[in-house]
């Protein structure tokens, strides 16, 4: 019997903006730890028996960062399924278990990608106790003990008419309820958090899906059908794909099947969906503060303080949110922060690039940090790993001035090769082909001046790329 674990990397996480971002969202990040959330999800995997390697189902545009994560800490996945759009959890896991039952009908345990569980052991134990369960044909949802009247959650009812046994069938899914509502589910113990976890073979859940949904099924299939893999990257037909409905696990499957079973989890869950969850499962000073990096407090109570780069000092405040990027300050009372959508939304209908990116941008070579842009100008500082190279390419509308402070640089340079290092330069005109490459064994940095007409991404035409991108 293989344990297959699929986790859903697909999520924006707008209500933790300015940190998360359409193009590098919370699942990227390290909020919790010095791992990034989806690192976590993954290496509380280790330890379980018959646990093979995850399959991740992530958006395309997250394809690299997903791999490289996963390097990261010495894990490579069995398949990263990338999605040309969103289409919910539904069609998401269809397409794992289509690809796991095309091989071996392996049990599923379907992880979201950006959940912070405190207790390993107690989520290995549950996990443990849900496996019979869904070999025999169960669908099993992970339940949260809950700890509060939440309202931020949906909740599974569970018929506890035996208190002896540790899996009960669910009686009903119900939406996030108003705060008196939540309290009487509290108070009467048969109401659970849904984690949004799952456990079940990926024959039945398929079985489920057809006799519910079949035409989210159908999609999928056709989907897959013209599958073609890239490195680790498992690309579908688009067009295939793009029809399929929007649908969830609950509304498609959970909530309609007579197999639905749910196990209790005791193991400090959450799903860190805004910044008030997040300081709810962070340190905390005397004064009920949290503060990660270069923070001074004075006269402060039950706030969390977050700085990536600057000195943040509060003065006579209390239950606010404070953080900090390269480019955005976030200010927000920890009663209001639900809202921070709202600012996403708002830069998002202006077009201003703080929505998707930060100034600090990655790419499968490594990395580049906008420092300073004006008037038919732009410098960067760019990094480049150890063996990567750029794409071949020229620029119709800029020129270019590599000078490198760090390492070695191969530079093709029109029909030239030159080998640069500390302190060295060389000079690209507009539409010169070229091309950079670190052939050392460490970072290669560089600052890199373009002046022109035009400064945008967009205005590159690649001849070779070692990753594949058009």
């Amino acid at each position: 019997m293989t344990l297959q674990p699929i986790i859903l990397s697909g999520g924006s996480g707008s209500r933790l903006w300015p940190q998360s971002r359409s193009l590098y969202p919370k699942q990227f990040l390290a909020l919790v730890d010095d791992h990034t959330m989806l690192q976590n999800t993954v290496t509380r995997l280790n330890g379980l028996s018959y646990i093979s390697v995850p399959v991740v189902i992530a958006n395309e545009e997250h394809r690299f960062l997903v791999a490289e994560q996963l390097r990261q800490i010495d894990t490579r996945a069995e398949a990263i399924i990338l999605e040309p759009v969103g289409r919910n959890t539904a069609p998401a896991v269809a397409l794992a278990a289509l690809k796991a039952v095309s091989n071996e009908d392996a049990v599923l345990l379907v992880l979201a990608a950006d959940h912070a569980i405190a207790s390993k052991d107690a989520f290995h134990a549950a996990i443990e106790a849900a496996l019979p369960a869904a070999e025999c044909g169960k669908l099993v949802t992970f339940g949260i003990v809950p700890s509060s009247p939440e309202t931020g959650y949906g909740y599974i009812k569970a018929d506890k008419s035996d208190d002896n046994v540790s899996i009960m069938n669910v009686m009903q899914f119900v939406e996030k309820p108003d705060l008196e509502t939540a309290k009487q589910y509290l108070a009467s113990g048969n109401y659970f958090w849904n984690s949004g976890m799952f456990m079940f073979k990926a024959s039945r859940y398929l079985e489920e899906l057809g006799r519910y949904r079949p035409d989210i099924l159908a999609a999928c299939q056709s989907a897959m059908e013209v599958q073609h893999t890239d490195l680790d990257f498992v690309r579908l037909n688009e067009e295939a794909f793009k029809s399929c409905p929007d649908d969830s696990i609950d509304y498609a499957v959970m909530e309609k099947t007579a197999d639905a079973v749910v196990i209790p989890l005791d193991a400090g869950w959450s799903d860190v969906g805004s910044w008030s969850s997040l300081a709810d499962i962070s340190n905390k000073d005397n004064l009920g503060n949290s503060t990660l990096g270069d923070t001074l407090l004075h006269d402060t109570r039950n706030t969390y303080v977050r700085s990536e780069k600057k000195l943040i000092a509060t003065v006579g405040v209390d239950d606010l949110i404070i953080t900090e990027t390269d480019d955005s300050i976030l200010v927000a009372h920890k009663d209001k922060v639900q809202d921070v959508k709202k600012i996403v939304e708002a830069l998002k209908a202006s077009g201003r690039s703080e929505a998707k990116l930060h100034r600090k941008v990655y790419r499968p070579w490594g990395c580049y940090d906008s420092i300073d842009a004006g008037e038919r100008f732009q410098v960067k500082r760019i990094t480049v790993k150890p063996g990567a190279q750029l794409s071949l390419q020229k620029h119709y509308h800029r020129a270019e001035h590599w000078i490198v402070v760090k390492g070695t640089a191969l530079v093709t340079n029109g029909d030239k090769q030159i080998l640069l290092t500390e302190n060295q330069s060389t000079y690209i005109p507009i539409g010169e082909v070229h091309r950079l490459e670190n052939p050392g064994k460490f970072d290669l940095e560089l600052i890199e001046v373009q002046s022109g007409s035009y400064l945008g991404e967009d205005d590159i035409v690649r001849f070779e790329d070692t990753y594949g991108r058009s």
